[in-house]
């Protein structure tokens, strides 16, 4: 049996991401990727419940693709007429469906564990994406001495080092529409972007804000500094001479 505290799990290291500078964006090739990751690998088990299909317009695809995308899934929609529920394709206003009516059906189907919601995991877990890169790579056997139970997995990034989530990326499991070679830490760098947008779809335009801020602020400081030095230099640079009364 594997007893351990809750603190006691690997940190993830930080790795070289391409949008962690201040004039760099997140890789949009690398979120269309990673959207294809969690659309065949991960939501089989976990949802996007913050996520609409309108959201990837104009981010990883263009309206007609995700357009597209919307329609392949069923919604249910109602009450109708009669009072009953019904399915329709998807529309660009529709959330993406979760994988499971609600939280007993997820727990039934997965020993009693309730897979997360990933809209906003990679602000929920120290390290971020970091964090989410180091889980998905991390599978390995348990160490000696060691023993994980029947269901669980060992991954030392994770809390207490047993997982119920069995390891889900293997190499050229998917065929990606761009031709990049799908390995393990491919799949998982992708869809460790993609969690990055999904928490923060905001990412780009906040970066572009900060640099419209920046200019504005710089330029107001540099008026504001040059009408203090003209309003107040007259007092500033003034002398006081003492003129003794002429007898």
């Amino acid at each position: 049996m594997l007893r351990v505290e809750a603190d006691d799990q690997l940190h993830p290291p930080h790795y070289p991401w391409s949008h962690d500078g201040i004039l760099s964006s997140l890789d949009h090739a690398s979120i269309r990727r990673g959207y294809q990751v969690y659309k065949e690998v991960c939501s089989a088990c976990h949802s996007l419940d913050q996520i609409a299909f309108r959201n990837l317009v104009g981010v990883s695809h263009t309206e007609e693709e995700a357009k597209a995308l919307a329609e392949s899934v069923n919604i249910e929609d109602g009450p109708n007429e009669d009072g009953e529920m019904f399915l329709r394709p998807g529309k660009l206003s529709d959330y993406f469906p979760p994988p499971y009516k609600n939280d007993e059906e997820a727990r039934a189907a997965n020993n009693g564990a309730l897979p997360p919601d990933l809209s906003l995991m990679n602000k929920a877990r120290h390290g971020g994406e970091d964090y989410m890169f180091s889980l998905l790579t991390g599978y390995c056997d348990p160490p000696a001495g060691i023993t994980v139970r029947e269901g669980l997995s060992y991954n030392p990034y994770f809390t207490g080092g047993a997982i119920g989530m069995p390891q889900q990326l293997f190499d050229d499991m998917l065929e990606y529409e761009d031709g990049t070679p799908a390995t393990v830490s491919q799949l998982a760098k992708d869809v460790s972007v993609f969690l990055k947008w999904c928490t923060e779809p905001y990412y780009d335009d906040k970066k572009r804000m900060f640099m419209k801020a920046f200019l504005i602020i710089s330029f107001l400081t540099g008026i504001s500094w040059y009408y203090k030095r003209h309003k107040w230099s007259v007092l500033k640079t003034r002398k006081l001479a003492y003129k003794p009364p002429v007898k």
